[in-house]
């Protein structure tokens, strides 16, 4: 199981901008506890997990081994995909449909 997380923003934020010593551990630096989500898991308890920890970024474990990264960008696409499927059949029917002959306030023309 992993001790810790080091991200880039860790490294600006904890070790650059502060002007720690960059031969400090990198213990110093890593964000912990470290909240994994495991690999089985459905995109819901991702979700979940993101929410509740507020990390931007979570280890994917089996068993405990790190076999994979999921970031919440890799969520953002996925929203993005389920949003492009939803409107496809909606953009598609409003091209498809007879205009309506009312005018701009509902009211008949």
């Amino acid at each position: 199981m992993p001790v810790g997380v080091v991200t880039d923003r860790d490294v600006t934020v904890r070790a650059v901008a502060p002007g720690r010593d960059l031969e400090a551990p990198v213990a110093t630096v890593m964000s912990e506890p470290v909240v994994t989500v495991d690999a089985d898991a459905d995109l819901a308890d991702a979700y979940r997990a993101f929410r509740r920890s507020g990390r931007r970024r979570l280890p994917v474990v089996v068993q405990g081994r790190v076999v994979g990264l999921l970031a919440v960008d890799d969520l953002f696409l996925d929203v993005f995909q389920r949003y492009a499927d939803l409107l496809g059949p909606v953009s598609w029917s409003t091209l498809t449909d007879e205009p309506l002959d009312e005018g701009p306030l509902g009211q008949p023309v």
